[in-house]
C-alpha cells in the first residue's frame, strides 16, 4: 500500500460515502459520531496503557483501526464543510511552531 495524502484520503472518504454511504450525515450526527469514536479510542488507552484493567473482550480490540475510525469520521467534517485538511493542518502548525519555539523546551516538567 502506498502513502496516502490527506487530499487523497479526504477524496477516496467522500468516493466511498458516495458510492456506499448514500450520503453524509448532518454535521451534528457525525460531530457525536466523532465523539463515540473517540470514546472508543479513549477506552482503550485508559485498560491498555492506563490504570484502568482490559476486560478479556477488550483486548481483541484494535487501537489502530479504532483511530482511523476517528480519522474517518474527522475526514467527513471537513469534506461536508468545505476544509482542505492539508492546508488547514499545515496552516495549524506553523501557528504552533511560532506561538510555541521555545515554549515546551523551557517547560522544567518536560525535563528529559
Amino acid at each position: 500500500m502506498s502513502e496516502l495524502s490527506l487530499k487523497e484520503a479526504q477524496l477516496i472518504v467522500d468516493t466511498w460515502i458516495n458510492n456506499h454511504g448514500v450520503r453524509y450525515f448532518n454535521e451534528l450526527t457525525n460531530m457525536a459520531m466523532l465523539t463515540e469514536e473517540v470514546g472508543e479510542v479513549a477506552r482503550i488507552i485508559a485498560r491498555r496503557y492506563g490504570e484502568q484493567s482490559e476486560k478479556e473482550s477488550d483486548k481483541e480490540k484494535d487501537l489502530g483501526d479504532e483511530l482511523a475510525d476517528v480519522l474517518f469520521v474527522l475526514i467527513c467534517l471537513a469534506n461536508q464543510t468545505g476544509i482542505d485538511l492539508e492546508t488547514a493542518l499545515r496552516k495549524n502548525l506553523d501557528k504552533k511552531t511560532e506561538r510555541d519555539q521555545d515554549r515546551h523546551k523551557n517547560n522544567p516538567k518536560l525535563d528529559r
